[in-house]
């Protein structure tokens, strides 16, 4: 006969989230990129909002991720028009890059 130890409550991810400052950090920047994306995406044309991803913010900088180098290109004629709509919407920061990330495999 085993005796059985009760377990631990497993953690909700909220909650640890919450408990670790380099996880909560992650998700804000995370949350921080899906807004300027949502703010900016109006302005895309339909056939390019399909290949970009919103990557990180990192300080007064965030970066755009393009599936292709044809999407890229598009998007890099369009940040003077982006940039400006993300610092009327409040943002306080001064550029933004565009980097080209293939989209994996089935995604």
């Amino acid at each position: 006969m085993s005796t059985r130890q009760p377990q631990e409550p497993t953690l909700k991810l909220a909650t640890a989230l919450d408990r670790s400052e380099p996880l909560g950090l992650l998700l804000r920047r995370l949350q921080e990129a899906r807004a300027h994306f949502e703010t900016v995406a109006p302005l895309l044309p339909p056939a390019l909002r399909a290949d970009v991803r919103p990557g990180p913010v990192d300080g007064d900088v965030w970066t755009l991720l393009a599936a292709h180098n044809p999407a890229a290109a598009k998007l890099r004629q369009l940040l003077p028009l982006l940039l400006q709509h993300l610092q009327a919407a409040g943002w306080q920061g001064t550029s933004i890059k565009v980097r080209v990330q293939p989209r994996p495999p089935g995604s």
